[in-house]
């Protein structure tokens, strides 16, 4: 029998789903697919919670096809070698995925491409993690955008538009799934057990209050959103329309998502370099020891040690503290942002790529509309402007204020000259 084959990646749902949609309303069985890729999930530790939570969604996905008598085919390996094993197996008349942006992916995507073509089989892109992708929100000479606030009032007057496409796809019925009954793997079966760490639920109902506490890092009012959209278990289309009628302040979260998405689409090279060749001759101390006591959550600044602790706990920091951790890396200790980047890419449950390297580079004062190298925050006025309470430093650094929490690492005013012609320097140092 010909069939259509759907490839899930980052885009963990059924509702929704733009090219499982499309696949669904091609008039062959359709067959989902998910492929646990060990050029990704081999660099990962065996309890990984990341690939517990995609496990379980995968699952989810497994049990409501199965209500309409099919099943998620589950296997693991090289997706290149994986998909030669697919076009053996099933006659396969067409392969539909939804858009990927980050490097990796786009070169996986067209190793892909090149197998099924010599086959005959079309490899089917659509566009569904974004609302705009990397080439239709640029300037008008076509070039990217590397400033936030032209690019969002540009995405703004496109998103006019294209509002009646944020209804989402419509379902195309079930009928059309592929009538099989495969055997969904078992963690152990692929190489991992279950995580200690547990993605927690989205919560849309704080929205419409989002601009009142998104910078109080002691109310739990966060949507916890950011596993979700980096996984895709809900479409960015319904959360752009929330936005737009609950809050706009949320929906410019979302715009800073695709701006640095577009960012490292166009940018490759910011993945392991400065976004701003002028930094690229900082001299950073790359101090191994004040490292592993930012890790741990051992600097004597509580705000800091406070959001290391819930990330190292959690596998979640508030996004306030997570400027706050990030820039006391780079400008207090002078540690290179990649080694705070690669952390932070280790431990969170929401790590993208594009994020993570955006808001470092924001943070280190490297990247594309970056914070100034002179603007240093101090922890404590931080503290005391965002935790004047101390309600959240004392629920995640317990042990502040008793005997045996550890001293200031560094005084402020001293780290905040060092860091100011440590930059100086570079900068000059670059010129020459």
């Amino acid at each position: 029998m010909k069939i259509n084959l759907f490839w899930f990646r980052r885009d963990l749902r059924i509702e929704d789903n733009t090219a499982l949609e499309k696949a669904l309303g091609s008039g062959l069985p359709v067959l989902p697919l998910f492929i646990f890729d060990t050029n990704i999930i081999g660099e990962l530790p065996a309890d990984d919670s990341r690939i517990s939570f995609i496990h379980e969604c995968l699952s989810s996905i497994d049990k409501s096809l199965r209500e309409s008598g099919s099943s998620l085919y589950v296997t693991k390996g090289d997706p290149v070698e994986k998909w030669k094993e697919l076009i053996s197996r099933f006659d396969i008349a067409a392969v539909y995925i939804n858009k990927d942006y980050e490097p990796y992916a786009i070169d996986r995507d067209i190793a892909v491409e090149a197998i099924l073509k010599n086959q005959s089989i079309p490899l089917l892109r659509f566009k569904d993690q974004v609302i705009f992708e990397e080439n239709e929100v640029v300037k008008a000479d076509g070039s990217p955008y590397t400033v936030f606030t032209p690019y969002r009032n540009q995405w703004m007057k496109k998103l006019e538009l294209v509002r009646p496409d944020l209804s989402g796809t419509v379902p195309a019925g079930t009928s059309q799934y592929f009538k099989c009954n495969y055997t969904f793997l078992r963690l152990e079966d692929i190489g991992f057990r279950q995580g200690r760490l547990k993605v927690r639920p989205f919560d849309l109902h704080p929205i419409p209050d989002y601009h009142k506490f998104r910078d109080n890092p002691a109310a739990d009012m966060t949507t916890h959103l950011s596993p979700h959209l980096r996984f895709g278990t809900l479409s960015i289309r319904k959360l752009v329309r929330t936005g737009l009628e609950q809050n706009m302040i949320f929906l410019n979260e979302l715009i800073w998502r695709e701006f640095f998405m577009q960012i490292l689409f166009h940018f490759p090279n910011v993945v392991t370099g400065n976004f701003k060749p002028a930094y690229d001759d900082i001299l950073w101390r790359n101090d191994e020891n004040e490292f592993q006591r930012w890790c741990s959550g051992e600097t004597g600044y509580p705000i800091v040690d406070g959001g290391m602790r819930q990330l190292n706990s959690t596998g979640w920091m508030h996004n306030r503290v997570r400027m706050i951790t990030s820039g006391f890396l780079c400008k207090h200790l002078l540690i290179d942002w990649r080694w705070g980047e690669a952390y932070f890419a280790r431990q969170l449950l929401d790590y993208e790529l594009s994020s993570n390297n955006g808001n470092w580079q924001w943070a280190a004062g490297t990247g594309c509309d970056a914070a100034p190298y002179f603007r240093i925050f101090n922890p404590e006025t931080q503290q005391k402007k965002f935790d004047p309470k101390e309600v959240y430093i004392r629920r995640w650094a317990k042990d502040y204020g008793k005997p045996g929490y550890p001293a200031k690492m560094i005084v402020h005013e001293f780290a905040r000259q060092r860091a100011l012609e440590a930059y100086k320097t570079g900068m000059k140092r670059k010129l020459k």
